[in-house]
């Protein structure tokens, strides 16, 4: 299925479904992933790994409140023109560890509440960021209460990161 340019609140409140299989998806031409699985209460995996987001340029509010969500696979995302990270991972409380390093945030403005209530989260590895673009990080790894500074893996250079964050 070759998707237009937006997928946005697609599967917003899929409040049953454990998986949803994207395998055939073509989003070779989806610019707005915005709230894509918003609310998607009972998601405990997503295979994403098919998905081309090398146009995508909004990702606020894709796996907000996926309160089930146990881990998740992104290193194929291509986030090079995402510019709106907002509420991604918001309140994905079941969420343990997330390896983002492959993404590229340089275009990226806005990353308020990324990681915000997510009272699981006990690693995260966020080396690959670049926030010299970011305008708004305030409360991004708000209230992460099983997150350690030492579990919170970045460059020396992105301390910013860490500030008006706990």
């Amino acid at each position: 299925i070759k998707l237009l340019t937006s997928t946005s609140h697609m599967f917003w409140r899929c409040t049953s479904s454990k998986s949803i299989d994207l395998s055939f998806f073509n989003t070779s031409n989806v610019s707005d992933l915005k709230s894509m699985f918003f609310e998607c209460f009972s998601l405990t995996s997503i295979d994403l790994s098919s998905f081309n987001t090398a146009n995508v340029t909004n990702m606020s509010f894709m796996f907000s409140e996926c309160s089930s969500l146990k881990s998740i696979d992104l290193s194929s995302f291509n986030t090079s023109n995402v510019n709106d990270m907002r509420y991604m991972f918001f309140e994905c409380s079941s969420l343990e560890s997330i390896d983002l390093s492959s993404f590229n945030t340089s275009n990226v403005r806005n990353m308020s509440f990324m990681f915000s209530n997510c009272s699981s989260l006990k690693s995260i590895d966020l080396s690959s960021f670049n926030t010299s673009n970011v305008n708004d990080m305030s409360c991004m790894l708000f209230k992460c209460s099983s997150l350690k500074k030492e579990n919170i893996k970045i460059n020396e250079s992105e301390k910013r990161i860490l500030d008006n964050n706990s």
